[in-house]
C-alpha cells in the first residue's frame, strides 16, 4: 500500500486539526467526554463571569477572569486538537487507500464459460466495474487490472498487488487451495485468470479498509470503558468537594469577620486543576492514535477493540513457515540418483540455478561451492538461454545448445519426463518421499531426460526470533508454534527457535481444540492464518489477524488484515496493542500524579486570606494568589500540548514483565508527574511576575 508519511506535526495535518477543535466545541460533541465537558461548562461560566465584570458587577477584576477563562478554553480546545490530530492521520490513510480506487472495465463473461480453456473465452463483454455484482464472472488476462474482489475459478498467474501490500514481488494467485482470492485495483502480470466475483458494489476490499481506518466513531474499548467511568467518578467527587467549598468559604468569613470568601472563577480554576483533566483529554486521541499506528504497520484493524486486545494476548499461535522459519527454504543436501555421483548433481543443480535469483535458487549455488568448489560460470561463456519459473510448468531451468537441463517439483518433472517418454527412478521417487517426511521440500533435477537426484529445501529457524520469543516469555506471552509437519520435525524446530510449545500434524479441529483450551483457563489467544481451513480458529481467537493473500473466508473471520502478508507481523502487533496500553497507563499515573502540585498552588492562594495558616503549604513561593491560581491553569492547559506527541506516538515499547513495567511508570510518570508540576508552575509564576501580568 501506499503508506501515508506524515510527520506529527505536519501541515497538511495541523491546519485541519485546528479547524476540528473548534467545530468539536459542539455540546453534543464535548458530551462524549465527561471530564472536559465540565471543564467545557466551566469556561462558559466564567466567560459569562467576565461579562458580568465589564459592567461592573464582578467578582474580581475583569482581567483576572479573562485570563482564566480564555486558559480554560485553551484547555477544552487542546483536548479536541489531540483528537482532531489523531483522527486525522487515520483519515489520511483512508485517502491513500481511496485513491487506489479506479474505475476500470471488465471482461464480463457468459454464465457457460466455466470449464473452458482459454481460447475458448473470447465470449466476453466490456462493462464497467461498477455494474459487477456478487456471482458474475470476469476474465482477466496480463496487463488487465482486477476489477474487484473475487475468487479465481480457472487458471494460474502471477499478479502485482504491490498497490495494495506495498511489496514489489509478485504473488501467484491461482484456482483452488488458500491462495484463490484476488483484489480490485491489483494487476495481472503473466497469463489469465476467471474470477468470480464475490461482492456486489460498496461492499469490495477497499471500500472496508477505509470504512474500518475512518475510526472517528470508533466505539470505545472495554480498557477505555472502564477508564472513563473511573474519571468520571474522580471528577464527581471533586465536584463535590469544589462546590461545598463556597458555602464553607462563605461561613468562615462570616464567623472571622474577616478576609474575603472564595470566588466562582476561583472554584471553577480549582475544580478543572484538580480533575484529571491530562488524561481525559488525551484518552480517545490514544485509543484513535493506536488504531493509527496499526495501520502504519500496514495492518487494518476492524475496532479498536482487536488493537486493545492485542495488548492483552498471553498466548500467540504462530504457523511455522514463514513466521518461524524463513519460509523461502534453503538447499541442504544433494541427494543422487542411482550411478550419479553427489558432485555431478551438484554441478547440474548449480548450472539450472545461476539465472535463479530465488532464496532457493541462490541457496544451491552456494551449497555446490561450499561443498565441491564449483565456482560460478562464466554467464556469457555459456551461450545459455535461461528458462525461468512459471505459475503453468511449475519449474525453469537452463538450455546449453541441445542440452537440457531442468528442475522442479517431483510432480512437475514426472510429468515433463512423462512426456518426453523418460521413467521416473523408483529410488528418487523413495527420496523424494524421505525428504518430504522430514518436513523439507524436495527439488528434483533433470538433465537431458536423466533424472540427477534430488535437492533437499530445509526450513531454517529466522535469525533473532529466539530472542523475540525469549522476550515475549518475560512478558509472561506463551508462544505456540502450529505446522502440519510430523512430530519429530515439529519438535526439531520447536526446541531450536525456543518456542514454548507446539502442535504436530495439525487440522482445522485440532487448531480450534487448542485455542478454546486455552480460553477456558481465561487467556487471551491470538494466531494468524491466510486460509479456508483457518477460518474456525481465526474466527474463535481473541485476536485474528488474516493475511491478505489468504481467502476472503479467512478475512471474513478475522479481526485484522494485514496488507503486508506477513505471518511475523503478529509479533510487532502484540507489541503495538501492549504499546496502546502502557500509554494510556503512563499517561493517567501522570495526570492523577500532577495534581499535587496544583493542591500547594491552588489551596493556598483561594482561603489565604480567611487562614493565614494556610501561608506554609505555599511550597514553591508562588508572587500572590492571582499569580499561583493563574500559574496552575496555565500548566494545566499546556501540560496537554506537551503530551500530544506522545500521546500519538506512544510510550516506548520494551519486554518486560508486569511488575517491572509498573516500577518503571510509577518511577518515571508517577515521580516525575509529581515533580515536573512544580518546577513547571513555578517558572510560569516568574514569568507572570516579571512580565507584570497578575
Amino acid at each position: 500500500m501506499s503508506r501515508t508519511n506524515l510527520t506529527l506535526f505536519d501541515s497538511a495535518l495541523m491546519g485541519p486539526a485546528i479547524v476540528a477543535s473548534f467545530k468539536k466545541l459542539a455540546p453534543q460533541t464535548q458530551l462524549r467526554n465527561p471530564v472536559m465537558f465540565v471543564v467545557y461548562i466551566g469556561s462558559i461560566l466564567t466567560t459569562l463571569l467576565y461579562f458580568q465584570a465589564l459592567i461592573g458587577k464582578g467578582e474580581a477584576s475583569s482581567a483576572f477572569i479573562l485570563a482564566i477563562s480564555v486558559w480554560l478554553w485553551f484547555t477544552v480546545l487542546f483536548a479536541n486538537f489531540a483528537e482532531a490530530l489523531a483522527e486525522g492521520r487515520s483519515k489520511a490513510q483512508a485517502e491513500s487507500l481511496r485513491a487506489l480506487k479506479q474505475t476500470v472495465s471488465a471482461k464480463k463473461l457468459d454464465s457457460n464459460s466455466s470449464g473452458k480453456s482459454k481460447g475458448q473465452l473470447s465470449n466476453w463483454s466490456a462493462t464497467p466495474a461498477s455494474n459487477l455484482r456478487k456471482g458474475d464472472v470476469v476474465l482477466v488476462e496480463a496487463g488487465d487490472v482486477i476489477p474487484v474482489d473475487g475468487e479465481v475459478i480457472e487458471g494460474v498467474a502471477s499478479v502485482d498487488e504491490s498497490a495494495i501490500t506495498g511489496e514489489s514481488a509478485p504473488v501467484i494467485r491461482e484456482s483452488g487451495g488458500d491462495f484463490s482470492a484476488v483484489t480490485g485495483g491489483t494487476r495481472v502480470l503473466s497469463d489469465w485468470l476467471v474470477v468470480r466475483v464475490s461482492v456486489n458494489p460498496g461492499e469490495a476490499f477497499l471500500d472496508r479498509m477505509i470504512s474500518m481506518v475512518e475510526s472517528a466513531k470508533r466505539q470505545k474499548t472495554p480498557n477505555e470503558i472502564a477508564l472513563t467511568i473511573l474519571l468520571v467518578a474522580l471528577t464527581i467527587v471533586f465536584l463535590l468537594v469544589t462546590v461545598t467549598l463556597l458555602p464553607f468559604s462563605l461561613f468562615s468569613v462570616s464567623a472571622a469577620k474577616s478576609g474575603a470568601p472564595i470566588t466562582i472563577t476561583v472554584l471553577v480554576a480549582l475544580l478543572v486543576c484538580l480533575i484529571p483533566t491530562t488524561i481525559g483529554a488525551l484518552l480517545s486521541a490514544i485509543g484513535v492514535a493506536g488504531m493509527s499506528r496499526m495501520m502504519q504497520a500496514n495492518v487494518i484493524a476492524t475496532s479498536g477493540r482487536a488493537v486493545e486486545a492485542a495488548g492483552d494476548v498471553d498466548v500467540l499461535l504462530l504457523d511455522k513457515t514463514g513466521t518461524i522459519t524463513l519460509g523461502n527454504r534453503q538447499a541442504s543436501a544433494f541427494i543422487p540418483a542411482p550411478g550419479i555421483t553427489e558432485q555431478q548433481l551438484a554441478d547440474v543443480a548449480q548450472l539450472a540455478s545461476l539465472a535463479d535469483e530465488t532464496p532457493e535458487g541462490r541457496s544451491i549455488v552456494v551449497l555446490a561451492k561450499q561443498r565441491f568448489n564449483i565456482r560460478e560460470r562464466e554467464m556469457n561463456a555459456l551461450h545459455a538461454t535461461f528458462v525461468p519459473f512459471t505459475a503453468q510448468t511449475r519449474m525453469s531451468g537452463v538450455d546449453i545448445g541441445n542440452r537440457v537441463i531442468r528442475k522442479g517439483s517431483s510432480e512437475a518433472l514426472k510429468n515433463y519426463l512423462q512426456e518426453l517418454g523418460q521413467p521416473f527412478p523408483a529410488e528418487v521417487a523413495h527420496n523424494v518421499d524421505d525428504v518430504a517426511r522430514r518436513g523439507s521440500t524436495p527439488l528434483v533435477v533433470v538433465d537431458e531426460g536423466v533424472v540427477m537426484g534430488v535437492v533437499e529445501l530445509k526450513d531454517i529457524v529466522k535469525g533473532g526470533i529466539k530472542e523475540r520469543f525469549a522476550e515475549l516469555r518475560r512478558m509472561g506471552i506463551k508462544t505456540v508454534m502450529i505446522t502440519g509437519d510430523n512430530r519429530l520435525t515439529a519438535a526439531s524446530i520447536a526446541a531450536e527457535a525456543g518456542v514454548d510449545d507446539f502442535l504436530a500434524e495439525a487440522t482445522p479441529e485440532d487448531k480450534l481444540k487448542l485455542i478454546r483450551s486455552y480460553q477456558s483457563e481465561g487467556r487471551l489467544v491470538a494466531m494468524t492464518g491466510d486460509g479456508t481451513n483457518d477460518a474456525p480458529a481465526l474466527a474463535q481467537a481473541d485476536v485474528a489477524v488474516a493475511m491478505n493473500s489468504g481467502t476472503q473466508a479467512a478475512k471474513e473471520a478475522g479481526n485484522m488484515v494485514d496488507l503486508d502478508s506477513n505471518p511475523t507481523k503478529l509479533l510487532e502487533i502484540v507489541e503495538i496493542g501492549k504499546q496502546m496500553l502502557m500509554t494510556r497507563g503512563a499517561l493517567s499515573t501522570f495526570s492523577i500524579a500532577n495534581d499535587i502540585a496544583k493542591y500547594f498552588a491552588i489551596i493556598p492562594a483561594a482561603f489565604i486570606t480567611t487562614y493565614p495558616q494556610l501561608a506554609a503549604l505555599n511550597v514553591m513561593h508562588l508572587a500572590s494568589p492571582s499569580s499561583a491560581i493563574m500559574s496552575a491553569v496555565i500548566f494545566n492547559a499546556l501540560i496537554i500540548v506537551v503530551l500530544i506527541p506522545l500521546a500519538l506516538k506512544g510510550v516506548r515499547y520494551r519486554a518486560v514483565g508486569a511488575a517491572s513495567l509498573l516500577r518503571r511508570n510509577l518511577l518515571i510518570y508517577g515521580l516525575g508527574g509529581i515533580i515536573l508540576p512544580f518546577i513547571g508552575i513555578k517558572l510560569i509564576d516568574m514569568i507572570l511576575s516579571v512580565m507584570h501580568l497578575v
